[in-house]
């Protein structure tokens, strides 16, 4: 029930509250991604959600047009504070979290939550061990357990295993204690990137 119901009418009604923040946002961001590069302001990502169907989720657009796609050791999306394809202004929206403000618009349409596990890559769902497919019984989020209980700090499959963790305790008073400690996530910059270590350096260097 609150799942399916409850939780769909809260993400509705934060939703249409948040989205004059996010026209205003948008007014102020556009200009600066545009200028400095000239590219798109929106980066438009294929994501797989709940039930595995795809979605095209929306964010600001924080890297260099045409970009390379880069990948970890285990699969998943190359992420690192010195990561040469980031823009200025792309580096000042990841490291804050406010390129992933248009995903209310996700919200709206009924794609995302605004607490759940964060979408993946088409590619990194084939790569799901037995059990990791649990996190798409629910809709995907902006913030989730992961992101607030080690972000990109962790290795991936540890993420899953935290996402799966929260589909099976998914319930009111833990989408509100990770609501409330997402602002603290934010506010702190800790775990916007993967730590470095071997894996990490050798994948940067290709």
């Amino acid at each position: 029930m609150y799942s399916r119901v409850v939780k769909r009418l809260f993400d509705l009604v934060l939703g249409i509250v948040a989205l004059p923040f996010v026209a205003l946002q948008l007014v102020i961001v556009a200009p600066l991604i545009k200028r400095e590069d000239g590219g798109t302001v929106f980066y438009n990502a294929l994501r797989v959600g709940r039930d595995g169907r795809p979605f095209v989720m929306y964010k600001y657009r924080s890297m260099r047009m045409n970009a390379p796609d880069l990948k970890m050791e285990d699969g998943s999306t190359y992420n690192d504070a010195d990561d040469p394809r980031l823009t200025r202004v792309g580096a000042f929206l990841r490291r804050t979290s406010l390129d992933e403000l248009p995903q209310v618009l996700n919200i709206l349409a009924g794609q995302m939550s605004f607490i759940g596990p964060r979408p993946d890559l088409a590619e990194e769902v084939a790569l799901y061990e037995p059990g990791e497919e649990r996190k798409l019984e629910v809709r995907p989020g902006i913030s989730g357990y992961a992101q607030v209980y080690g972000r990109n700090a962790i290795p991936w499959h540890e993420r899953l295993a935290l996402d799966v963790y929260y589909v099976e305790h998914l319930s009111f008073g833990l989408d509100v204690r990770i609501f409330f400690k997402t602002f603290g996530t934010v506010f702190s910059q800790k775990g916007v990137y993967v730590e470095a270590d071997e894996d990490a350096e050798g994948e940067k260097k290709q």
